[in-house]
């Protein structure tokens, strides 16, 4: 994409006795809620427990990866493998091993805009400390764009990244 929006998380103990207010403010999205529930649930808060969340070290860290995930909840590339080109997108899995929903429809749908034709492959990869979900699509070279062009595999990513993100 072009430009990075911006995120804002404000964590708030005084409006409530009893919970924390999390206000968040981000460039509406498509799966807005669900990451940022993952994301809650990642951190192991947990909705109506009745705890705040006062240890600044803790407050620091969850806006710090609720930011993140806001601006880029989702990773999209093109890369080549060997002679092949492939168009991967991640996206993080929630601890309970569920991934972002519709995201092979998506793609399958940008693709169709293009004449791309495409072999994908889905699977899941484990790095440090998460589990990602990978979808690995084989990207034809006989298509009306040059993959061997940087500003092709760019509108291609950038055009796959916003039907993702409902841009």
């Amino acid at each position: 994409m072009t430009k990075l929006k911006k995120a804002n998380v404000v964590v708030d103990n005084s409006l409530s006795p009893a919970n924390t207010l999390l206000q968040i403010h981000c460039v509406d999205h498509k799966g807005l809620f669900f990451d940022v529930l993952r994301t809650l649930k990642d951190c192991n808060i947990k909705q109506k427990d009745g705890k705040k969340i006062v240890d600044p070290d803790k407050q620091n860290g969850l806006c710090s990866r609720l930011k993140v995930e806001m601006l880029h909840p989702l990773r999209v590339i093109i890369s080549n493998w060997g002679p092949d080109t492939e168009l991967l997108v991640s996206n993080p899995v929630e601890l309970f091993g569920k991934g972002r929903p519709r995201v092979f429809y998506d793609v399958t749908l940008t693709k169709g805009s293009w004449d791309l034709h495409i072999l994908a492959e889905i699977g899941r990869h484990s790095s440090s400390d998460r589990e990602w979900e990978v979808y690995r699509f084989l990207l034809d070279e006989n298509c009306r764009f040059k993959l061997s062009s940087m500003v092709a595999r760019n509108h291609i990513v950038d055009g796959v990244r916003r039907m993702l993100m409902g841009w």
